[in-house]
């Protein structure tokens, strides 16, 4: 045999190890406590989705980011440009209640309200209501074609393809009002790039939540890599309790788990409190049945430990408990518990780790909830005359002309009027004043004069704007401009 051919062998074998095909997860339906919880996390979240878009206060939909004019509306309150620090404080308020829920409670996000998670179990429950339960699905696959595979298979299409374009038409919807791209998909003038981005959401969803699904949470997101720098001893993660468990072994109902200490197949763990005085333990309360196992949405065997593809959901606590009852043994073989409880310690949920998070969490939404009741109603922005820095007028008086920029960032009318302030003894020509519909952008000519002698060189001053009560909204910088002194 030539080197080039033992080359090529070594090649095929690592190929064939390193990259074998993933099989695929038939996850199996399971009722309990924590899928109920899930089940009301994807009817809530779902639910905000697909319902904000169409309710709408006073006219406007309660949440549209209108990027063309560069406002946000959110619940009744209107974002602009300038108020975009807003958005970092609340990103990094989403980031810290993050860091906070993983250290007490480990992947709770990815379990309950990771986006890939709600629609992966929405189209999960179309493909057994579809195709049947996870026997009938593996059956299905497994079968040659037929009338009846095609129905269904097709069938499961036409649902799934239906559901994603309407949710790409509802992502969409939160940045084209949603009832106006609704009339121009219904009368074909739809333009291009609404029609891509509908297109393309629909299309993602459509891979991630209907193929790809586990592959996303294992291969593509990075959120398994850096979860375990938030967690330590005291965390509750999903664990299979191995004193209690083991050894494990199918049997009936009422075969014995305990025997004296000369029957015992090893020798009980302390921490076992199950175990009558006097006796130890000769089969663990697992049965082996692979309920835990079939149940899991990514695949995993969580008697092997807790695993990077862990999501969280406690899928494997409500099959395992259910086993528990049929058994008549105690729940909690699987469970929500720490490192340090399953090693006979005391759990601490108040520890350094938990409470800076909770404190710094804490400080930063009151800080968010302050500047967004605290911030402008109105926005002001003066701009000098850029054609001549001051003119001069009979018996030698001084004027500055000015373009007062306004905008009204609430959703009510508002009457404003102007005011200067300054150490100048400055007249304003008229009385400048306007009424501002809600999130209207206005500019508003402004003239300022000072007697000859007054002021020379440049001099600041402030512009206030003023509500129908004489109360200060906003106040915007410039500088009055007269002759030099000789």
């Amino acid at each position: 045999m030539t080197s080039k051919s033992k080359i090529d062998i070594v090649v095929a074998d690592a190929t064939g190890s390193l990259y074998a095909k993933e099989p695929k997860v038939y996850p199996r339906e399971i009722e309990g406590r924590f899928q109920r919880w899930r089940t009301i996390a994807v009817f809530w979240l779902l639910g905000m989705f697909y319902a904000f878009p169409w309710i709408s206060i006073g006219g406007q939909q309660i949440v549209l980011f209108d990027l063309p004019a560069r406002r946000f509306h959110v619940f009744g309150m209107t974002f602009w440009p300038q108020d975009f620090y807003l958005l970092t404080l609340l990103l990094i308020i989403a980031a810290l209640s993050l860091f906070f829920f993983t250290a007490v409670a480990g992947r709770l996000w990815c379990g309950y309200a990771c986006p890939q998670t709600v629609w992966t179990e929405v189209f999960l429950w179309m493909e057994s209501k579809i195709e049947g339960d996870r026997n009938a699905r593996m059956r299905l696959d497994k079968a040659p074609w037929s009338a009846n595979k095609v129905w269904r298979k097709s069938a499961k299409q036409f649902v799934w393809i239906t559901f994603a374009l309407w949710t790409g038409f509802t992502f969409v919807g939160f940045f084209t009002p949603i009832r106006e791209l609704g009339a121009e998909v219904m009368q074909g003038t739809l333009g291009g790039w609404e029609s891509f981005w509908i297109l393309f959401y629909g299309f993602a969803t459509y891979g991630n939540a209907g193929y790809l699904r586990e592959q996303v949470c294992k291969y593509m997101c990075p959120y398994a890599r850096f979860q375990s720098a938030m967690f330590d001893r005291d965390t509750l993660v999903i664990s299979y309790d191995e004193t209690r468990g083991e050894p494990r072994g199918h049997r009936r109902r009422d075969t014995a788990r305990f025997g004296p200490a000369s029957a015992a197949l090893e020798i009980s763990n302390p921490l076992d409190t199950e175990v009558p005085a006097g006796q130890q333990r000769v089969l663990g309360d697992c049965i082996d049945c692979l309920a835990c196992v079939q149940v899991c949405p990514t695949g995993i065997d969580i008697r092997k430990g807790l695993q990077i593809e862990c999501i969280a959901c406690a899928a494997c606590i409500d099959a395992c408990d259910a086993v528990m009852d049929k058994m008549e043994y105690p729940r909690g073989l699987i469970r929500y518990t720490t490192e340090n409880a399953l090693l006979g310690r005391p759990n601490r949920l108040l520890r350094p780790r938990t409470l800076i998070y909770a404190f710094i969490l804490a400080s930063v939404i009151g800080a968010f909830s302050w500047l967004v009741t605290a911030r402008d109603a109105v926005i002001i922005e003066v701009l000098h005359d850029r054609n001549a820095l001051f003119r001069t007028i009979s018996q030698g008086a001084i004027e500055n002309s000015y373009n007062v920029k306004l905008v009204n960032k609430t959703d009510a009318d508002k009457l404003l009027s102007l005011r200067t302030e300054s150490g100048l003894p400055l007249r304003m020509i008229g009385k400048p004043s306007v009424t501002l519909a809600p999130n209207e952008v206005f500019s508003l000519p402004l003239t300022l004069r000072a007697d000859r002698g007054a002021t020379s060189g440049r001099q600041p001053i402030e512009v206030l704007v003023l509500d129908d009560q004489g109360t200060v909204l906003a106040r915007g910088k410039s500088h009055f401009f007269g002759p030099e002194e000789p």
